[in-house]
């Protein structure tokens, strides 16, 4: 009896709603290394794979902005954790990807896990940066505290599957956002891959909903639709971000723009946090005008 065994190959899933459906399509397309070598085969997603993650993604999103900041910044910790243990796995996934040396690779690994973890510090701080109160003149005083826009679709970077992709994704839902995300197109194993570990690390089921395939065929449906309140077009290159940017004005989207150069490995700013958040001012009386204040 020979010693020989073969291989398992592992089946790529979207990840939508906390489960992992193949494409509605039944498509899938092939993803190659730098050196053009076949790595695996991923679901190519339809516009109905689309609606179906806007779908979960909504119905996720009363639950996770309503929870407390600080249980948002236990879930990204864990999210973190989760990775540190697959760290290995991720290694050779983004070293196929973006055709570097184990060396490098862990080094884009490492810095997509303390990633996590410094947006994991981030979720009880930020309402105390961007809000707070206001100086008016009058028997009255108001604050302002930063809400969540909704269900963000985001389109990962091209180049950087795994840093740029965590670099996109965390400041969405540590804001108390949901996500759709749509993976590379080149190299989308590491962000699929990554379902596998947020389905496991106490994050809802749609918070996080990933899609896989024709970059452009998946983000026209989603920058048109009318239950998305804001879209980040970080992975589209300048003809197709003006397509979508028209789309996403048909009802008001906030749109955050691709930038010429965008250095994944700096340690990030506030802005892709602040970008996805709306501020909500309440207004209340003092003296003897009662207890009776208004939001708006």
């Amino acid at each position: 009896m020979s010693d020989a065994r073969l291989s398992v190959l592992k089946t790529y899933k979207l990840y939508v709603g906390g489960k992992f459906p193949r494409s509605e399509s039944g498509r899938v397309y092939e993803v190659t290394d730098s050196k053009n070598n076949w790595l695996a085969n991923a679901p190519l997603a339809s516009r109905k794979d689309a609606r179906d993650a806007v779908v979960a993604a909504r119905k996720a999103f009363g639950g996770w902005s309503g929870a407390t900041a600080y249980n948002r910044g236990q879930i990204l910790y864990r999210i973190a954790e989760m990775l540190e243990g697959r760290r290995g796995q991720y290694v050779r996934e983004v070293a196929d990807a973006e055709g570097l040396s184990k060396s490098k690779a862990a080094d884009q690994v490492d810095a997509a896990i303390d990633r996590w973890v410094w947006y994991a510090g981030w979720t009880d701080k930020i309402a105390q940066v961007v809000g707070g109160g206001n100086p008016v003149a009058g028997p009255f005083f108001n604050l302002s505290s930063p809400e969540p826009t909704g269900v963000v679709a985001v389109l990962a970077p091209q180049a950087s599957s795994f840093l740029g992709l965590v670099s996109v994704v965390a400041p969405v839902i540590a804001t108390g956002n949901t996500a759709v995300v749509v993976a590379s197109e080149r190299s989308p194993l590491p962000a699929l891959s990554l379902g596998e570990v947020l389905a496991t690390s106490d994050l809802p089921g749609g918070v996080v909903n990933i899609l896989s395939g024709r970059t452009a065929e998946i983000a026209a449906p989603l920058a048109a639709h009318q239950d998305v309140n804001a879209i980040d077009l970080a992975g589209a290159d300048e003809a197709l971000a003006k397509e979508l940017e028209i789309a996403a004005a048909d009802n008001l989207k906030r749109v955050l723009r691709p930038q010429p150069v965008d250095n994944w490995s700096a340690t990030p700013g506030t802005e892709r946090m602040t970008a996805f958040l709306e501020t909500k001012t309440v207004w209340h009386p003092t003296g003897s005008l009662g207890a009776s204040g208004s939001a708006y």
